[in-house]
């Protein structure tokens, strides 16, 4: 095939399309307009060859993919600024920057000033005063100052308040004294820390006049303005190389008697006094709103890479011909075994399903962010217990179905070049960030117990929960889309009122309930994994109903498609509960199974158009396999031979070990 033609697999395949892609890509957006702003972006960014490796980034070492992310990061962070739109709301942004991957066409690993942007200055805004926020905001912003948020510890991570990192206030000098008791007191993890970053909002455990005062945010100077060497007192470092996120730069901290002003206490929701004197905030979980926020655009970053993946495994399974289905045709397309449309197509379904979860739950946290800054803190436990679920179900879906996508692109998959192995290790990862996802589950679970007890006390309950007071009983199997949501919900409270019998026996035969809760723990994790679900497939039915109304009925018939297959794949991997709570029967099995296959069959002449749809540049697809050309084989050679090994034909190791070895000399 000639540079610069187009597979003619890919071809027929976007010939067979029967939907408008680009209406998709617009829907995906937001709005035409979404799509031709980020288009632009797009192009702006790209057009500075500067952001383009030479080498590529995995024959550098550890030391100059950071030196090389550095640079990258600067010159992104500029290019950006030219582009940055003032006149857009929050909202408007959020939905522009939804799918905003240009990042990852820049750096397969992330950016060393991730932190500064997703954390740090979210920090600052929703945890410092109007005074605080006002000077450190300004500073962040024109980045003055470059920040991260440290609160995980190399002891602790999940459970907050194990935290060990103490900030002892002494009046009589108005500072507190940060301190790292012992080496599993070192916060450990933070991206940005090891090496860029100068500044820190430190998590830590206030204690006056010894008696502790709960975890409180500080803003913390790790480095010297003008020399960046770290501060007396302050112990840094870089954890070390990791699955991914090799360019991050994330770091340890320790501190030593370090001393900082009263006023770098961030004082929006608790405020420390010249004296000591320690006025709590409203509510303690307050602190914890930059995690909340984190979790929310965890969901939506998922979508993106798992998009990302099966990107390229579709386009390469239109590409890729294996094996001979019958003897007297030729090798056929890989994509037209149903085991590989079983293998993918879910991924295509999953993406769009996390896509919409994430904008609802965004629209959610901005309604309680609102009623916060009001004072009202009712709704505060809805999204918390949401964001951890769903981040939860988002992170572990994406990973198993980009994991997926690699296998199903056989012994190419595990090429580098191919750049699935990367975005594996990028998402697996957030199966640990943020909270890990067993604790967020059971932080889930207990949200589900306490609505149970408000169940049957006859009380209100919160929206994403009102299912649990639903005491209908499904008669007959209804396999419908509607059918089989309402069967999740009964799976999730039969599981729930089951886990709770559980605990509540438990703490019958005499075990406290916190004992009662850990032998319990198993099946409230389960209750919550299926409370998620229930969301998950309710939100993504619902706003694709109300959100498509405008658009073509070929769009809509395959975005229907989707959410049918997307239900329909989970109610078969769960067969078992809803066997054990619903009356669904072998014969509902067979249909769903055969209904599963059709589906398979209906999407196929669509598939190539679906993952076009996604709308994702080569450059940030960074794949041999995945290119919208399709030439895979000579991108697969052209990579090869990018390879230092490959510069010179004889190495120097065969003179030095392998000559003499085979001579008999060593």
């Amino acid at each position: 095939m000639t540079k610069g033609s187009v597979n003619k697999d890919l071809t027929s395949e976007r010939a067979k399309c029967d939907f408008n892609v680009e209406e998709l890509t617009n829907y995906l957006d937001g709005g035409k307009e979404s799509t031709t702003r980020r288009r632009r972006i797009e192009d702006k960014v790209l057009s500075v060859k500067e952001l383009r490796d030479v080498i590529p980034e995995e024959y550098l070492s550890h030391k100059e993919k950071y030196e090389n992310a550095i640079r990258k990061a600067i010159l992104f962070y500029k290019v950006q600024k030219t582009l940055e739109d003032t006149k857009l709301s929050e909202q408007e942004r959020i939905r522009y920057n939804s799918r905003n991957m240009i990042s990852t066409a820049v750096f397969k690993d992330n950016t060393p000033l991730a932190l500064h942007f997703i954390m740090f200055i979210p920090t600052i805004i929703g945890q410092a005063s109007d005074e605080q926020r006002e000077y450190w905001l300004k500073r962040a912003k024109n980045m003055e100052i470059i920040g991260t948020y440290a609160q995980t510890e190399l002891g602790h991570g999940t459970f907050i308040r194990g935290l060990e990192t103490t900030a002892t206030y002494d009046s009589a000098a108005e500072e507190f004294i940060l301190h790292s008791p012992s080496v599993t007191a070192y916060k450990w993890w933070p991206g940005g820390l090891a090496h860029t970053a100068n500044y820190c909002v430190v998590m830590a455990n206030l204690l006056i006049k010894g008696k502790s005062c709960g975890i409180q945010p500080f803003m913390i100077q790790i480095r010297d303005e003008e020399t960046h060497m770290p501060l007396s007192g302050i112990k840094l470092g870089e954890i070390g190389a990791k699955l991914g996120y090799n360019t991050v730069n994330n770091g340890f901290l320790g501190f030593d008697n370090h001393r900082i002003p009263r006023d770098r206490m961030l004082m929006k929701n608790a405020q420390v006094s010249k004296d000591g004197t320690f006025t709590a905030g409203a509510n303690s979980k307050l602190t914890y709103g930059t995690m909340v926020y984190v979790r929310v655009i965890i969901v939506n970053n998922m979508a993106n890479l798992l998009a990302r993946a099966v990107t390229i495994a579709v386009r390469y399974s239109a590409v890729r011909r294996q094996s001979k289905l019958k003897p007297e045709e030729p090798e056929p397309q890989i994509l037209d075994y149903v085991t590989q449309q079983h293998k993918l197509f879910i991924a295509i379904a999953t993406s769009h399903a996390y896509s919409r979860t994430a904008m609802w739950l965004w629209n959610l946290y901005s309604k309680v962010t609102t009623e916060l800054n009001d004072g009202k803190l009712d709704n505060l436990p809805e999204l918390h217990s949401l964001a951890c679920c769903l981040k939860v179900l988002s992170s572990v879906d994406a990973a198993v179905f980009v994991e997926r996508s690699r296998l199903s692109c056989g012994g190419h998959g595990y090429m580098l070049s191919s750049n699935l192995p990367q975005t594996y290790g990028v998402v697996t990862a957030a199966s640990t960030y943020e909270g890990e996802n067993t604790v967020l589950l059971l932080q889930t679970a207990r949200s589900l117990v306490k609505a149970w007890q408000q169940m049957l006390g006859g009380k209100q309950l919160a929206p994403s929960m009102q299912y649990l007071s639903d005491k209908r009983q499904i008669d007959r199997w209804d396999g419908s889309v509607d059918g089989i949501i309402r069967a999740f919900q009964k799976v999730a409270k039969g599981k729930l009122a089951s886990s709770v019998a559980c605990f509540e026996k438990y703490q019958k035969k005499g075990l406290s309930s916190e004992d009662a809760w850990n032998k319990a723990s198993v099946q409230l994790t389960a209750a919550a994994e299926s409370h998620g679900r229930a969301v998950v497939v309710e939100v993504f039915k619902s706003e694709i109903a109300s959100t498509t109304t405008s658009l073509s009925p070929p769009v809509r018939k395959i975005l229907d498609q989707l959410v049918e297959l997307f239900t329909l794949y989970w109610a078969l991997e769960r067969l078992g509960d809803l066997l054990l709570y619903t009356p669904l029967s072998e014969t509902d099995v067979g249909d769903m199974r055969t209904r599963y296959e059709d589906l398979l069959e209906k999407i196929r002449p669509n598939s190539v158009g679906l993952v076009d749809a996604f709308d994702i540049r080569d450059e940030i697809l960074n794949s041999a396999l995945g290119a919208y050309d399709g030439r895979v084989y000579d991108r697969l050679m052209e990579e090869a031979m990018k390879s230092p090994l490959n510069a010179e034909p004889v190495n120097s190791s065969f003179h030095k070990y392998l000559k003499p070895f085979m001579q008999g000399k060593l």
